[in-house]
């Protein structure tokens, strides 16, 4: 077993299978930590979440979806043999294996057998184009691919060259592809039954990747006690699941904030989780709500702006809904109220990150803050830094650095990202924030305030405004430049049905912006587009909209 210390391991390069345990760099008794009372020796290996439901309540529905549903005892056994077939099929502790899996019952079984016998999933955004994605199963070192029958045609010649990549097992359906092997032939003769493997705390549990918005993509490390954490803090404290609870959320479980949600929290609490593949268009939502009663929702401001806005969902029946989160941007008060109106509560809002695992600022579910990404949750400790470097008064802007046990400790071989993010034992996120009466308000990216007319503009405060104009259905707000070097603001503007984008519409907005914040914040330019591009996790994609 070659271990190796967080040093090490974040410079190291792809070269094969390796049992790395990182040296965490949060000790275990700093304040967030004693305040949940979490001690991470208690969680050497995070399949427990999923096992400890075999004594508590096995025949409960563990998941249900259009793919299947699957007990507790049954999705305990079918991990168990994904793991042994892991363990049949020669991988070495600690060895990589790629998931390019859509949300079927095949994820949480694959994915907590691949855990409990020691290897580490690296959970793929299956909208990954096949050069990123063989940047991604080289830079892994992967030699073990599980692919959606329906996403196999990604894995051709560009996707495979120069990888370590030797077995794609084909799973949901069968797909003719180079080194194929159906799920069926994996799983043969895999017995239903699997003891933990000896890791330990601070052991490579799951990666993921980023989007690469800002750049080439980095490997996001994270280790078994952070799932753990992760429902210790947000879960117990903010989340609050029951175990009669069905939860739905429309983020895919291969990103951090839907992988908490769907895979974490419901089988920490042994509640049930609703899985369902394909893309989350508002109709296939509003269908699976009725059909699959969930209590709980997860959703993003775009898609629960979708939903609110969809034709006829006033005649739909979503009685089943008690509680709906929503994380990555803040929520516009009309689509908040929009959504209260359908189901009679608004969506509590977080903010949290890959590099965290999941939410780090929350409002409570009895307590909405409009415009506030919350507050601190339990478990987290938060600073806001001037650009000074002194700490910021309430109301005073600074950027924030967060600490907390569910923390990446390094980008896999990326020193250079490393040493600017994880800075000793707190995370920087360059997001720039002001604390009002402990809740915090995002202001921009440290790097975005852009100089319009020799002053000093944040475009998303733009875009905020645009969105509470009646007429618009979402916008994006981007600082572009001329030819002769002068800085422009410009808008990029989805209107709600029944609009057109002329020249009087152009002039209502902007002497919207005027009246509303000063004239020199109104855009310059603004564009009228049908649709607005999107990322994988439903975020406006601004980077096309630049290109």
């Amino acid at each position: 077993m070659d271990m190796m210390t967080i040093d090490s391991a974040k410079n190291a390069g792809a070269t094969g299978p390796t049992d790395v345990t990182a040296l965490d760099p949060v000790a275990s008794d700093v304040p967030g930590a004693v305040e949940i009372g979490f001690d991470k020796q208690d969680h050497r290996n995070c399949s427990e979440l999923l096992w400890q439901n075999l004594t508590r309540n096995p025949d409960k529905i563990a998941v249900t979806g259009p793919a299947g549903t699957l007990t507790y005892r049954a999705l305990i056994a079918e991990a168990a043999r994904w793991g042994n077939a892991f363990k049949r099929a020669g991988l070495e502790r600690g060895e990589r294996i790629a998931f390019f899996i859509d949300d079927t019952p095949v994820f949480p079984a694959a994915f907590y057998g691949a855990v409990r016998a020691g290897f580490v999933p690296v959970l793929l955004n299956i909208q990954t184009k096949p050069d990123v994605l063989n940047y991604f199963l080289q830079d892994s070192s992967a030699r073990f691919a599980l692919v959606d029958a329906e996403l196999a045609s990604a894995f051709g010649e560009e996707t495979l060259r120069d990888t370590r990549l030797e077995t794609i097992i084909v799973v949901n359906g069968s797909a003719e592809v180079r080194g194929g092997l159906c799920e069926g032939a994996f799983l043969d003769g895999s017995v239903a039954e699997l003891e933990a493997a000896d890791t330990g705390p601070d052991d490579m549990a799951l990666w993921m990747y980023s989007s690469g918005s800002t750049g080439r993509p980095k490997g996001i490390v994270h280790l078994h006690h952070d799932p753990a954490y992760i429902q210790q803090s947000f879960g117990d404290h903010v989340l609050k699941l029951r175990e009669d609870d069905v939860c739905y959320s429309i983020p895919k479980s291969y990103f951090a904030y839907g992988f908490g949600n769907s895979i974490v929290f419901t089988v920490a609490c042994g509640a049930t989780t609703v899985l369902v593949p394909g893309q989350p268009q508002p109709k296939t939502v509003l269908d699976m709500i009725e059909t699959f009663r969930p209590t709980v929702l997860y959703g993003l401001p775009t898609l629960y702006t979708a939903l609110a806005r969809t034709p006829g969902v006033e005649s739909r029946d979503l009685s089943s809904l008690r509680q709906s989160m929503s994380a990555a941007e803040i929520l516009s008060e009309d689509v908040y109220n929009a959504w209260k109106g359908l189901v009679g509560h608004g969506p509590t809002e977080g903010l949290g990150s890959t590099e965290m695992l999941h939410i780090y600022l929350s409002n409570r579910l009895d307590h909405h803050r409009l415009g506030a990404a919350g507050a601190r949750v339990p478990g987290y400790e938060i600073r806001l830094e001037t650009p000074e470097g002194k700490l910021a008064t309430p109301g005073e802007e600074g950027v924030m650095s967060v600490r907390g046990h569910s923390s990446a400790p390094f980008y896999w071989n990326r020193p250079d990202k490393t040493q600017e993010t994880m800075r000793g034992d707190w995370l920087y996120t360059g997001d720039r924030f002001i604390e009002e009466d402990g809740y915090y308000y995002f202001q921009g990216r440290a790097d975005d305030l852009v100089k319009v007319s020799g002053q000093w503009v944040w475009p998303l405060e733009v875009e905020r405004c645009l969105n509470e104009h009646p007429d618009v259905h979402e916008c994006a707000v981007l600082a572009e430049q001329l030819e002769d070097k002068r800085t422009i603001l410009r808008a990029v503007v989805t209107l709600v049905s029944g609009k057109s984008g002329d020249e009087a519409q152009t002039r209502a907005l902007r002497d919207f912006v005027k009246e509303k914040l000063t004239p020199y914040k109104a855009p310059r330019q603004v564009d009228y587009v049908s649709e607005l591009p999107k990322t994988g996790t439903g975020k406006i994609d601004r980077q096309a909209l630049k290109s």
